[in-house]
């Protein structure tokens, strides 16, 4: 295989990487600044509050976007055994 067409498939492969999880960590930034804004409004410094709303939001954001996420490497998975076929 030609070494320039492995380093655009592994350039590929990042960017799906990238892409797949980039979602889900806005969602668990963006509740943890929420979190975080309430617990500087309230003064509950307590550490543990901010994990449980969060991990929430991660477990819900991977329910909705699993499917997605799923098609798109299965996707990148058949181009590139279509890719080594030929």
């Amino acid at each position: 295989m030609n070494p320039a067409l492995l380093v655009e498939h592994a350039q590929n492969a990042l960017m799906l990487s990238l892409a797949v999880v980039l979602p889900v960590i806005g969602v668990a930034a963006v509740v943890g600044l929420i979190v975080a804004a309430f617990q500087a409004a309230s003064q509950i410094q307590d550490p543990t509050i901010a994990h449980l709303p969060r991990l929430l939001a991660v477990v819900v954001a991977l329910v909705i976007l699993g499917p997605w996420m799923g098609a798109q490497i299965g996707a990148f998975a058949e181009r590139m055994l279509m890719a080594a076929v030929r």
